[in-house]
């Protein structure tokens, strides 16, 4: 089941849906716009299901039991249409012709509304955006597009002008740790390091506290840093080789080093144990806090924050790794 009382800390935004729904003022065009794993294809879904509901309640809630919603429940509704892509990263001209434009003509099968739905639709080149603008123009009445995307500044400012724009607001920590803790039921430490990662985003602090993945390159990480400033430059070198062959992005790898490098500054300044993310290795902590200078801790900071700038703007991996893990050992060392 799925309802808009199920979506966590968007609520201007689920205010402004269900609102729409209740007056009958629903747009022909909406782009949904939030970092990946935030729920935007969710509360697309609870939208089309909403519109689609052939027996709304008060609360403007899909009520889950009628024909449509139970058809949009197991995937099957026709008249909520979810775009597909055949080349990985791309959206391409044909794929917007051949589903949405040259369907787009034909009435709904049986509801109000004909509902199309668009997940990543920052991937759409720039035919594509053509092709779906002509569309956006001069939509049939019965016609719903909604754009879900990661960076809606990718987009034509001329489709921007013709949808109304939802940005997605990063959640409160504390909603994010109620979230984890009373609905997943995941332990208090395990739910603090996903929240510290997640920033404000529900959806991935769900995948970080689920993911048997993210604790191995966390315990991997860790392990390193505990450990680095030992370390001959041979032994670096296999570590980062490690690295490098992780499934998890190496943005996250990073986000591990620099809330531990946060921690021993946190500690180095307090003394304080309680505000600490990795509490369970205040000792080690404590040790690193001890042994280097603000300055250091500092550099380490600063190095950090360029390696995530070199890794996006494709800059060779490995050098980029070992300049940064050389300048944390020598503040160890």
């Amino acid at each position: 089941m799925a309802y808009f009382n199920d979506i966590i800390g968007q609520e201007k935004l689920i205010e402004h849906l269900t609102t729409a729904i209740s007056v009958d003022k629903v747009s022909h065009a909406y782009i949904i716009n939030g970092e990946r794993s935030m729920g935007k294809e969710f509360i697309a879904r609870i939208y089309a299901m909403a519109i689609q509901c052939e027996s709304l309640d008060d609360n403007v809630e899909p009520c889950h039991v009628c024909h449509s919603c139970l058809q949009a429940l197991s995937g099957n509704q026709p008249d909520i249409i979810f775009l597909t892509h055949e080349k990985p990263g791309i959206i391409s001209v044909d794929d917007i012709r051949r589903q949405l434009n040259s369907d787009i003509g034909i009435m709904p099968y049986k509801s109000s509304k004909k509902i199309y739905i668009i997940s990543e639709a920052e991937k759409m080149t720039p035919q594509a955006q053509n092709a779906l603008l002509k569309t956006l123009e001069e939509p049939p009445p019965y016609a719903v597009i909604i754009l879900l995307t990661a960076n809606a500044d990718t987009l034509l400012p001329t489709i921007l002008s013709r949808a109304i724009i939802l940005n997605m607001k990063p959640v409160s920590d504390a909603k994010v740790k109620k979230y984890l803790m009373e609905i997943m039921e995941i332990p208090d430490y395990k739910a603090d390091i996903s929240v510290a990662f997640a920033r404000g985003n529900i959806g991935k602090a769900r995948l970080l506290a689920t993911s048997e993945e993210f604790e191995k390159v966390k315990d991997q990480a860790i392990k390193l840093l505990k450990n680095i400033g030992g370390m001959e430059i041979n032994e670096i070198i296999a570590a980062i080789k490690m690295i490098n062959e992780y499934k998890f992005e190496v943005s996250d790898y990073l986000d591990i080093l620099a809330i531990w490098y946060r921690d021993v500054l946190l500690f180095k300044a307090t003394q304080d144990l309680s505000n600490l993310i990795f509490k369970e290795e205040y000792h080690y902590i404590k040790r690193i806090a001890d042994t280097c200078t603000y300055e250091g801790i500092e550099e380490v900071i600063e190095a950090l924050e360029k390696a995530k700038a070199r890794l996006q703007a494709n800059v060779n991996f490995e050098l980029t790794l070992e300049l940064l893990l050389l300048t944390i050992k020598e503040n160890e060392s």
